[in-house]
């Protein structure tokens, strides 16, 4: 179904990204949360949803799919249907351990069995989702429009993020206090499940259908095999082609990486009693801090960051973003080294990194845009997003296991050595960048 009526991009695109984050988010984050509450060890937990990274990391092979075969914007609405199916799958999934195996964070993975699949289907639904809307923003907006918006897009982008681990984990909290963990989280699943249905269906009705998205083959049309494996190839050998395709998959690899290290972790050191050296915060504190204090941070540093990019460009402010991706990790260590910090410090300490991840984030997101330049910016945009999830999905399988190793406190030192890794990777690419990418 498509609009017959154009409307803006500051009605669709915050949407559209928002209904990106929602199931990428629900997968790679509401999955670590639900299965620590539900009493999975920390390097078990790690370990399994680390994998669901997988799609993201692969998807690059089947990306010129989606610009070969139908339109972006067909992609998004058919995935978008697909995904609230899962959630319904996932809903009637929750597993439902013994007490003791909850209290005791011992509960066996077989359990989890059903749930781990229905995520890994929805990762590789997501993944779809992501490869079509990032080409289709592309698509849909002219370049001055997609470094105005790449901070908008940042942000909801992230902010669907605060929507699953705050507004989603505090009312599994709520629904926690009034019964039992695997039915709270069914409850909440349930809702999810509803609300993205509804957005779902808003874009089937709404978001534009612009003339230059169209698939390299059309509807009705009888491909060869050789015109599929030609496009199919042609969308890799270009890229690798690129005088910057060695240096870029370096800055992809290495940029994120205190954060890789930190994202499986953050979770369940913010729940963790005191014993096990954590912050020991119930559900619903965790959800209410990612919830308040973690919006307003990545709000303002997600439009701080567009709008200072569409001014001075990527180059001039890649240094300043990158510490501010970063260095935001020690407010962590501190924590840890610290013991006693009320909730208010906390939240404080979640503002401060939230801050700087919305800010940073955007020079990350408008390098990719710059590296996917050319015929095949779908397939090469998604190219760039497989090795972002390699980067975040390879320190995660062993950062559970590093952590029980070694404790938060020293944990967290290491996260701040690995600070190191993103200032050699903007060493790498900032000299190729040209002088005013991304300004007005």
């Amino acid at each position: 179904m498509k609009p017959k009526f154009r409307l803006s991009p500051w009605i669709w695109v915050p949407t559209l990204y928002f209904a990106e984050g929602v199931p990428y988010f629900i997968v790679n984050n509401i999955s670590t949360v639900m299965f620590k509450k539900l009493g999975m060890g920390n390097t078990e937990m790690a370990f399994y949803t680390s994998l669901l990274y997988l799609p993201w990391v692969i998807k690059p092979f089947w990306s010129p799919f989606v610009d070969i075969f139908r339109n972006k914007r067909w992609w998004i609405t058919t995935m978008q249907l697909l995904i609230t199916a899962l959630f319904l799958g996932l809903t009637l999934s929750v597993p439902v351990p013994e007490e003791a195996q909850i209290l005791s964070g011992a509960a066996p993975v077989s359990l989890f069995t059903l749930s781990i699949i229905i995520f890994w289907v929805t990762s590789f639904a997501s993944a779809t989702n992501d490869i079509a809307t990032d080409g289709y923003y592309m698509l849909a907006l002219k370049e001055k429009e997609q470094s105005l918006f790449v901070g908008i897009r940042s942000t909801f982008f992230r902010f669907s993020n605060l929507f699953v681990q705050g507004a989603l984990v505090a009312l599994a909290g709520f629904f926690e206090t009034r019964g039992d963990i695997p039915s709270s989280w069914r409850l909440t699943l349930g809702i999810t499940t509803a609300l993205f249905g509804l957005l779902a269906v808003f874009h089937l009705f709404t978001i534009p259908a612009p003339e230059a998205d169209r698939g390299a083959i059309q509807k009705g049309e009888r491909p060869s095999a050789g015109r599929i494996v030609r496009t199919f190839g042609e969308s890799f050998v270009t890229f690798f082609k690129k005088d910057i395709a060695w240096v870029t998959i370096g800055f992809l690899l290495l940029f994120r990486l205190p954060e890789a290290l930190t994202l499986k972790l953050v979770p369940a050191f913010l729940l963790d009693g005191a014993d096990k050296g954590g912050m020991a915060l119930t559900t619903i504190q965790y959800g209410i801090v990612n919830n308040t204090v973690g919006v307003i941070g990545l709000l303002l540093g997600g439009i701080l960051g567009g709008v200072v990019i569409s001014r001075g460009g990527l180059r001039k402010w890649i240094w300043p973003m990158a510490a501010a991706l970063a260095l935001p990790c020690a407010v962590y260590l501190w924590m840890a080294l610290e013991h006693s910090v009320s909730i208010y410090a906390i939240g404080a300490c979640v503002l401060v990194e939230q801050f700087g991840y919305g800010f940073g984030f955007t020079a990350f997101m408008l390098y990719m845009i710059f590296a996917s330049d050319g015929p095949f910016k779908t397939s090469h945009y998604a190219l760039c997003t497989g090795f972002m999830a390699a980067s975040m999905m390879l320190p995660g399988l062993f950062a559970g296991a590093l952590q029980e190793a070694v404790g938060y406190p020293w944990f967290f030192t290491l996260v701040m050595i690995s600070c190191l890794a993103t200032a050699a990777a903007v060493l790498l690419v900032r000299r190729r960048i040209p002088e005013n990418f991304g300004a007005k």
